[in-house]
């Protein structure tokens, strides 16, 4: 039993033998100790005064003394107004060491029993991945990772936009202006190609709008009418017609798109247990909106649109499906959540989505729970803010949107800079050195993009995000690599230390703070937030520096009880800073 529970249990003995009163375990609260008073743990005793009838010194003096009387890790307390600070006994933090943070299981938490889906990326086949996919991607699936390490079973799914009128845009240019060209004769990755041919399509279309408001129409008729968006919506009605030749361009130029997105996906290191594609689901839905029909959750207007009425739940009114019969987004969504149930039976399904669809998926959810599916109380919208660049830090492809691709290849030069200017990597082999860079580059940027809550806008600046000093991924990573090497040097076994050895207040404080990583890694994946991990990881870093600079040489340590403890500290510390990067999708090295 942990020690804070088996005082809360404590504690509430000692309110039913004081005060002959029963209290809720739940009603006491036991949080750590504040750095400037003597303690480990602290009991909030306001609760307990409406029992006691006294004030909250006197209540909280006598808790004290009995949990000192009846338990034998607590051997002191003190005061401060409404708060019992409690010490616990060294011994109690060594045998924690020894048992729990040197176990190999140690950050491995059980089965919960829960399915979980996380989906995430959703790319559109007209372009490549750009900044704000990049967050998308590495939110997701540092949120599936850490689901998995609290327990969970977890799938990760991709569902791909691949079809629609912005795909016909880029076919339509590729065949007007094309000549042929494919990823292999022009060098260019099939992603960033079919992206070229949207921008073509776009600059033509806009000189066609320009020269139609030149005779006379206004922009809204110039945008109609211009020849361009024309065709590109017969070509869709073609696709959607199967024309031959139409779905043959579709397949080759999205084909294009996949092998360049198969790249990028690996540059960041993520990947998906399953693919769901738009063309195979954007006519699902409509057997949804005649179950809605039937249960009367919708209704059909005079036209034959069937809409649904959300305005007693603070919302409006909502199309489902058009008066020609055809699906809106809404519905291929309602029809799509249904298929994504039935395959995997999930417990909860999380969608990673910008915070611009928070309106959607507030309505989607809703429908799902009044068409009484059981499983949409288990939707979650992970509603996450944009990435916003300082100007002029990055060039881009088009102009406005940073690409992901130009993204990741800076951020692997500037730690190639940073790293050659420090002169310590010169023994490395030319693979060993491409690899640190890589690793170093990419652990910078994931880290400076989920160290901040999903829900805040942020402001990614490349050059500040490698810094191997601050919170930051390459500081974390050094603080790793800087740990091997000790214990490299020393040829560090593990072992257990003797339970009467004398802990610094730094030592203390190591075992306690590492100590929390299990219960680090539950709240994370409960809250979906890699932020509250990579802010653990910093601080847990963030003390072994301090830790290593307090002590004397560590390999030099003539006393080898010491020796023992402080390379088991140095150990723990290296196996949480890998296994806890390794949730954020980062890889820390062994040597920099």
């Amino acid at each position: 039993m942990k020690i804070e529970q088996h005082i809360t249990a404590a504690a509430v003995q000692a309110v039913k033998e004081l005060y002959q009163q029963e209290i809720p375990e739940t009603q006491l609260a036991i949080q750590d100790t504040r750095a400037e008073f003597e303690g480990q743990l602290t009991i909030v005793v306001f609760p307990v005064v409406r029992f006691s009838k006294k004030s909250p010194e006197a209540t909280a003096t006598d808790l004290g003394e009995y949990l000192v009387a009846n338990i034998e890790e607590v051997t002191a307390f003190n005061v401060v107004k409404g708060f019992l600070n409690l010490s616990i006994a060294e011994s109690y933090w060594i045998d924690q060491l020894n048992n729990e943070l040197l176990s190999p299981d140690f950050g491995i938490l059980p089965s919960n029993g829960k399915k979980v889906m996380v989906e995430y990326s959703s790319p559109n086949t007209n372009k490549p991945l750009h900044l704000g996919h990049v967050r998308n991607n590495l939110l997701g699936y540092s949120v599936a990772e850490l689901l998995k390490a609290g327990g969970s079973e977890v799938f990760k799914v991709n569902l791909v936009n691949d079809r629609g009128i912005h795909i016909c845009k880029s076919m339509l240019a590729w065949e007007k202006w094309g000549n042929g060209e494919t990823p292999e004769s022009s060098g260019l990755k099939g992603d960033h190609l079919v992206g070229k041919y949207y921008v073509i399509f776009d600059k033509e279309y806009k000189k066609q709008i320009d020269a139609l408001k030149l005779e006379g129409q206004t922009e809204e008729e110039a945008k109609k009418n211009a020849p361009l968006i024309k065709e590109a919506q017969a070509m869709l009605l073609a696709w959607e017609a199967h024309d031959e030749h139409v779905v043959e361009l579709w397949r080759k130029m999205n084909g294009w798109v996949y092998a360049g997105f198969e790249v990028s996906y690996k540059n960041l290191g993520v990947d998906f247990d399953k693919f769901y594609y738009e063309s195979n689901t954007y006519l699902l839905g409509k057997d949804t909106v005649d179950e809605g029909l039937a249960k009367g959750v919708f209704f059909k207007k005079e036209d034959g649109s069937v809409w649904i009425d959300l305005t007693a739940d603070g919302l409006d009114q909502k199309l489902v499906l058009r008066a020609d019969g055809t699906s809106v987004y809404i519905t291929q969504d309602l029809g799509t959540a249904q298929m994504k149930y039935d395959d995997f039976k999930m417990d909860e399904s999380i969608y990673v989505v910008g915070n611009e669809q928070d309106y959607h998926f507030k309505v989607l959810f809703l429908i799902l729970d009044k068409l009484g599916k059981g499983w949409a109380k288990g939707l979650y919208h992970l509603s996450y803010g944009m990435v916003d660049l300082p100007s002029g830090k990055m060039k881009s492809r088009e102009g406005t949107v940073v690409d992901a691709d130009d993204l990741v290849s800076e951020m692997i030069e500037t730690a190639r800079q940073k790293t050659e200017a420090l002169g310590k990597i010169a023994d490395f082999s030319e693979a060993e050195k491409e690899a640190l860079y890589y690793n170093i580059g990419l652990g910078a940027l994931k880290y400076f993009l989920l160290k901040v809550d999903p829900k805040k806008r942020l402001l990614f600046d490349p050059s500040e995000s490698i810094d191997f000093q601050g919170n930051t991924g390459p500081f974390i990573q050094y603080t790793h690599a800087r740990i091997k090497s000790l214990l490299n040097k020393a040829a560090y076994q593990s072992a257990p230390v003797p339970a009467d050895i004398t802990l610094s207040a730094t030592e203390l404080d190591m075992i306690i703070l590492l100590g929390k990583y299990p219960a680090e890694i539950a709240s994370a994946a409960k809250s979906f937030s890699p932020a509250t991990m990579a802010n653990y990881l910093y601080e847990v870093a963030k003390l072994f520096n301090k830790f290593y600079h307090e002590v004397p040489p560590i390999v030099k340590e003539e006393d080898a009880a010491l020796k023992q403890l402080r390379l088991d500290l140095s150990s723990v510390t290296a196996n949480i800073l890998k296994s806890g990067m390794r949730l954020l999708g980062i890889t820390v090295p062994e040597r920099m």
